[in-house]
């Protein structure tokens, strides 16, 4: 994958403007759609896509990224607008844009680091399965009856026949050339065969209309009252999580993928002003895109422009070239999006089984697993969380005692980290009643790394005492002999050999 050039060339500049017109193809029936989950215009979700590609793409941390209408914000707004109406859907995205600002501005992105490989691996395996079953909604038809059924006989074979020649196109024609993006003339190659040969198949118009004008600037049509602001804020809270928590990790799997290092905070405040604009502008919010994000890195699309791009594209869309992009077979869009799961998914990741720790493995089909039948900042939540909880499991079980008597005095030796998992592990380990008078702990091999583990001293120290045994401490680095009470007394103190880690506790300020 190639990396971000320091100074674009005409070809770089040819590859970003035709991905950035592949991408604005791909996003239509995504925002449409996004937007009728919601149940607010296609024009909404439109809306929402050109202002916040282009906002983000302007002035975000990450170029090459693509952001807009998301079905992950979607299914959280859809309560919302079913309650209350578009307008309060507006107030709760600027709202959303705002909180992302103060965490910005509290440059809580770094947190991102936190997130641990497996659930990466799960959140980018659980979204392939997202964007792949997705594509299945265009499969279906509104009955005479209301309900939604599946398409049958030629209308559903003509369906296959055109995703299966998209899929193609984009697999065979980077063996001929990479002049052109192989997305971009699928789309268009297809879209020409149905229309030469008056093939009746379903199109993005069938989705419904994108024609309009330009966004009119307005201010929520809502009461600026306690009582709106106790509705909207749960929703800007879960929606701004949401947003960020996709966009970071999106974030950081193009920075994986291209070698390079985009900034995460600077890109939470381009998401967080980009909804902002949205909210006043009638859109329903946004955030990254991996779908179509991994169509433009494919393309090697890594420059701002080919973000910028996609949202004039896409405006033009609506202003001018309705017509033609209504006409747009949604096979090929569909057969574009499988192609992007596939490319997405890390078949790699099979492989893992027998060869890393069965806890990681739990980690990823679990994030996977809750990404595909809950949401992603659910499934990511869970997924550090049982990380933490595993990594603190299998270090409490590496905290080694060994004893020996030395001149009639015992002196133990004390091997791993000890904290607040290990605490109690390490206690047990100590029989101050049977120990002969002078008692000697090492914890040169040992890590004292939070206040649970200083208490533990403490409380061992305290047992020695009413024991009446004399305990010498030895080997605490500089924070221990701060935070220690009733071992202070206790310790020996070597300046050249005791360590210098430091303890994570408050009482340090």
């Amino acid at each position: 994958m190639p990396s971000l050039p320091a100074r674009p060339s005409i070809s770089d500049i040819k590859t970003n403007l035709f991905s950035g017109l592949t991408v604005a193809l791909a996003m239509v029936p995504e925002a449409i759609a996004f937007a009728l989950i919601a149940q607010v215009s296609p024009l909404t979700g439109l809306y929402a896509a050109v202002i916040v590609s282009f906002i983000t793409s302007a002035f975000g941390g990450r170029p090459g990224m693509i952001s807009g209408a998301t079905g992950a914000l979607a299914v959280v707004m859809v309560a919302l607008v079913v309650q209350h109406g578009a307008e309060y859907l507006f107030a709760t995205v600027v709202l959303m844009g705002v909180l992302q600002l103060f965490f910005a501005a509290a440059r809580l992105g770094k947190f991102i680091r936190m997130v641990p490989y497996p659930v990466m691996l799960g959140f980018v395996n659980g979204l392939a399965i997202v964007i792949f079953m997705a594509q299945f909604g265009h499969f279906k038809i509104e009955g005479a009856d209301g309900s939604m059924q599946w398409l049958q006989g030629t209308a559903l074979w003509t369906m296959i026949g055109l995703i299966a020649l998209t899929v193609f196109v984009i697999y065979a024609l980077p063996k001929l050339t990479n002049a052109v993006p192989s997305t971009l003339v699928a789309i268009v190659s297809v879209s020409l065969l149905a229309l030469g040969l008056d093939i009746d198949t379903r199109t993005v118009g069938d989705l419904g209309s994108i024609k309009g004008g330009l966004p009119d600037f307005h201010l929520p049509q809502v009461p600026f009252d306690l009582e709106t602001l106790r509705i909207v804020f749960p929703y800007a809270l879960i929606l701004a999580a949401i947003g960020l928590i996709e966009s970071l990790l999106t974030l950081t799997l193009i920075d994986d993928m291209t070698d390079t290092r985009g900034r995460a905070n600077r890109e939470c405040a381009a998401q967080g002003a980009a909804n902002v604009v949205t909210g006043f502008f009638g859109g329903m919010g946004g955030c990254a895109m991996i779908g179509q994000s991994m169509i433009n890195v494919n393309n090697g699309a890594l420059l701002r422009i080919s973000g910028i791009a996609t949202s004039l594209f896409l405006l033009s869309f609506i202003l001018f070239g309705s017509s033609l992009i209504e006409q747009i077979p949604l096979a090929a869009l569909i057969g574009v999006m499988f192609v992007v799961a596939e490319k997405t998914f890390e078949w790699g990741s099979f492989r893992l089984f027998g060869k890393v720790p069965k806890a990681d493995i739990f980690v990823g089909l679990l994030v996977a697993g809750i990404t595909v039948v809950a949401d992603l900042a659910i499934a990511v939540i869970v997924g550090v969380i049982v990380s933490a909880l595993a990594f603190a499991w299998e270090h409490a079980k590496h905290v080694r005692i060994t004893s020996m008597i030395v001149n009639g005095r015992k002196i133990y030796e004390a091997e791993g980290t000890l904290f607040f998992a290990s605490a109690t592990e390490f206690q047990q380990q100590f029989s101050p009643w049977d120990d002969p008078d002078e008692v000697e702990i090492d914890f040169r091999g040992a890590k004292l790394m939070d206040h649970s583990a200083i208490e533990a001293v403490n409380a061992l120290a305290d047992r020695y005492h009413r024991a009446g045994k004399q305990l010498k401490l030895r080997h605490l680095s500089h924070d221990c002999l701060e935070l220690l009470d009733n071992a202070k007394a206790m310790i020996e103190v070597n300046y050249r050999e005791d360590p210098k880690y430091h303890v994570a506790d408050d009482m340090l300020g």
